[in-house]
C-alpha cells in the first residue's frame, strides 16, 4: 500500500498488482457466470450420457449383473454386428474420399465455365434436403421395377438399345393350336411344313403391355412358290368372340418373334415376323418343323437389383454422395479462390500443362481445405443412420447394416439389449476421437502459421 497527501488529506492507494488481480478476478467471475448455463447443458446432455453409456456397457441386458467385457466381446463375435463394423469401414474409406474428389473436380472445372455459379447452386441444393427425405427419394430411385425406379429405367433403356428387346413371356399355344411343347421352353409345329402352304402359328397368354407398340392387325401370309410362308399372331380377341386358329380382324401380329426351320435337330433357316406377324422362309425349310425358340419367351430384362445384398451399400453411398458432394465443392471452391493465381500462371509460362498445374500446385495449396473436408465427412459417415435405415429394405438391411443403425436396433425394440447398445455407442465414440484429435492438431498448426 502507498500513501499520498492531497490538500492536507492522506489517501491510501493500493498497489498496481492488487488492482490487476481485482480486475482479473471480477472478469473471471463474469466469464464463469456467462459460461455456467452452457457448461450445465454440456454436462447434462454430453458428459453424463457418455459416462452412463460407459458404465452401462459393463452390465448385462437387464442391467442388474456385471458383464465385464462380455458386451464388447459380442460386438466382435456376432455376425450381424461384425457386418456393421465392416460396412462402417467401407463408408469411412470410400464415401469421404469420393465426395472430396468430386467436390475438388466440380470446384476446379466450374471456374472455367460461364455458368459455373448456376452449376454450383444445383450441386449444392441437395444439402437443403434432410437425410430422411433423401432416403425416401433414393428408395424410389432404386426401385426394382423400371416403370417406377429411375435408375433401372435408365439402365434397362441402355440395355435394350444395345441388345434385343424382350420377347413374349408366358406366351403359349392352346391344345387346339398346331403347336406343341418342344422342350427347353420352345414350341414346335405338330407336323412338318411345306412350301406354298400357309403356316399358322397362333399363341395366347401375351399381356397387352408386353405387345410391341407398333404391332399391326395380323393378316394371312401370301403363298410364294418355293418358300414357306406363314403368320404368328396373338389368337385372342378383346371382349370375347373370335375363333381359334383363325386370324380375326382385331387380333395382332407377334412382331419380332423368331421362327426357325428345324431338320434332323439342326436349324436350316430362320426368319423374324413383321409387324403384322407374317414371315417367309426359303425353300430349304420345305419338310421341316417350325420352332419358336425359348428366346422368344424369356422374361424381359428387369435391370439391376440395386438394393440386393451385394449392391445395397454402394447404392446408399451413391445417395450420400449426391447430398454431400456439394458441401465438399463449396468448401474447396472457397479455398481455391484464395490460391495465388500468379503461381499458376508462372507454372504455365514455364511449360507446365493443366494436369501438372493441378497436381503440382492446385492440390498442394488446397491440402488444408481438403483435410478439413475429409475429416468432416469421416466424422459424418461414422454416425450415418438415416439413409441406411430408410433406403435398405428389410430383406437386405442386415447386409447394409452400420454401427449407428445397429446401435438403434440393439437399444430399442422388443428384444433390446442396452448393454450391447451401450458398448456399440462407446465403440463409436472411440472411433470418432482419433479423427477429432487429428482435426484439433491440424487446426492448432494452422493457427500458429
Amino acid at each position: 500500500m502507498t500513501s499520498a497527501v492531497t490538500g492536507g488529506t492522506t489517501t491510501t492507494v493500493p498497489p498496481v498488482d492488487e488492482k490487476r488481480k481485482s480486475v482479473t478476478g471480477s472478469r473471471k467471475l463474469v466469464a464463469v457466470g456467462f459460461l455456467l448455463p452452457a457448461l450445465v447443458l454440456l454436462g447434462a446432455l454430453v458428459v453424463y450420457p457418455i459416462g452412463f453409456s460407459v458404465y452401462r456397457s459393463f452390465f448385462d441386458k437387464s442391467g442388474d449383473s456385471f458383464a465385464g467385457l462380455g458386451n464388447y466381446v459380442e460386438i466382435f463375435t456376432d455376425d450381424t454386428i461384425l457386418t456393421a463394423v465392416k460396412n462402417n469401414l467401407i463408408w469411412v474409406v470410400v464415401a469421404p474420399t469420393v465426395a472430396t474428389a468430386l467436390g475438388l473436380m466440380f470446384a476446379v472445372l466450374t471456374e472455367r465455365v460461364r455458368w459455373g455459379t448456376a452449376f454450383k447452386l444445383v450441386v449444392f441444393m441437395p444439402m437443403a434436403i434432410s437425410m430422411l427425405a433423401s432416403g425416401i427419394i433414393f428408395r424410389l430411385v432404386y426401385e426394382q421395377d423400371p416403370e417406377r425406379g429411375i435408375a433401372n429405367a435408365v439402365w434397362v433403356g441402355v440395355h435394350d438399345t444395345f441388345n434385343e428387346s424382350a420377347g413374349f413371356p408366358k406366351a403359349h399355344p392352346l391344345p387346339v393350336h398346331p403347336l406343341t411343347a418342344g422342350g427347353g421352353g420352345s414350341f414346335v409345329t405338330k407336323e412338318p411344313v411345306h412350301a406354298g402352304t400357309e403356316v399358322l402359328l397362333p399363341l395366347v397368354g401375351v399381356a397387352p403391355a408386353k405387345m410391341p407398340s407398333d404391332a399391326r392387325p395380323a393378316k394371312a401370309a401370301e403363298p410364294a412358290d418355293g418358300r414357306v410362308t406363314g403368320t404368328a399372331w396373338l389368337d385372342f380377341t378383346k371382349g370375347g368372340g373370335g375363333k381359334p386358329n383363325v386370324i380375326d380382324a382385331e387380333e395382332l401380329g407377334l412382331k419380332g418373334i423368331k421362327v426357325e426351320a428345324v431338320k434332323g435337330g439342326k436349324v436350316v433357316a430362320s426368319a423374324t415376323a413383321g409387324a403384322d406377324g407374317t414371315f417367309s422362309l426359303p425353300a430349304v425349310a420345305d419338310g421341316a418343323q417350325l420352332r419358336l425358340g425359348p428366346d422368344n419367351f424369356r422374361e424381359p430384362y428387369n435391370g439391376v437389383d440395386w438394393l440386393g445384398p451385394s449392391l445395397v451399400t454402394p447404392a446408399i453411398i451413391g445417395s450420400y454422395l449426391w447430398m454431400w458432394a456439394g458441401f465438399a465443392m463449396v468448401l474447396i471452391a472457397a479455398g481455391l479462390a484464395s490460391v495465388p493465381r500468379e503461381l499458376m500462371e508462372a507454372a504455365r509460362v514455364d511449360g507446365a500443362n493443366e494436369w501438372q498445374v493441378f497436381r503440382k500446385i492446385t492440390v498442394p495449396l488446397l491440402a488444408p481445405v481438403l483435410a478439413v473436408v475429409m475429416v468432416t465427412l469421416m466424422i459424418n459417415v461414422l454416425k450415418i443412420f438415416d439413409l441406411v435405415f430408410i433406403i435398405a429394405p428389410g430383406s437386405s438391411q442386415d447386409d447394409a447394416n452400420v454401427l449407428a443403425l445397429q446401435l438403434y436396433r440393439s437399444s430399442f425394440g422388443t428384444d433390446a439389449d442396452l448393454g450391447v447398445g451401450s458398448a456399440i455407442a462407446v465403440l463409436l465414440l472411440l472411433l470418432v476421437i482419433p479423427v477429432m484429435l487429428f482435426n484439433v492438431r491440424r487446426m492448432r498448426k494452422e493457427t500458429r502459421r
